[in-house]
């Protein structure tokens, strides 16, 4: 999917709906099967490999399976933190101890999500986190992502640049959600890596 930078680009709500449109028509079978690739794409970065406090997310619907990933970091004896959508849009922290600890929580009309039973860490544990798994729609040539519009995660890295924090940004996708532009916004930060079932890119 290619997308122009002229005056007729598509804007980030018409963007969104085209990348969800497409991942929705993967079956269960579809998304298992990038669970293992992803996770195992994901274990060679190095920002992974030396981390000790990963914070991530569980995938849920049609995202890019993450379980796989959760797994095999805490094997490694990584800290996985994950987080707690609170009222405001803002995220909480949680240790994850595996996929029996986790709890699904619908928050009002949106979709449930997956999230750690444990003791709330506070919003500012992120900041311990020596990389951070991010969830997006797109991401470009830039390193600029397309998240699903809801804010939590550009509270997130308004957070972690307000502290001095500088963790490893990396965007989970699949492969056709890498393209030329998506719409950016001042208040938007590029990530540092994408990566997909079929490999890695780097934007620094």
């Amino acid at each position: 999917m290619r997308h122009s930078s002229s005056g007729s680009e598509p804007d980030k709500r018409t963007l969104r709906r085209e990348f969800l449109t497409v991942r929705n028509r993967l079956t269960a079978d579809d998304v298992q099967a990038t669970t293992v690739a992803l996770a195992a794409r994901a274990l060679e970065l190095p920002e992974l490999t030396h981390a000790r406090t990963v914070a991530a997310y569980v995938s849920v619907g049609s995202e890019p399976g993450t379980l796989a990933l959760l797994d095999a970091l805490r094997a490694r004896g990584v800290r996985v933190l994950l987080p707690v959508l609170l009222a405001d849009n803002d995220l909480d922290w949680g240790v994850y101890a595996g996929e029996s600890s986790l709890v699904r929580v619908r928050h009002g009309g949106k979709m449930a999500l997956l999230e750690p039973a444990g003791a709330r860490l506070g919003p500012e544990a992120v900041q311990r986190a020596d990389a951070v798994l991010l969830p997006g729609l797109a991401v470009d040539a830039r390193g600029m992502r397309l998240g699903r519009g809801g804010g939590s995660y550009d509270r997130v890295l308004a957070r972690l640049e307000r502290a001095g924090a500088d963790p490893a940004l990396v965007v989970l996708l699949y492969a056709s959600e890498v393209v030329e532009r998506v719409p950016g916004e001042p208040h938007d930060r590029p990530v540092h890596a994408v990566v997909t079932p079929a490999g890695v890119s780097r934007f620094r």
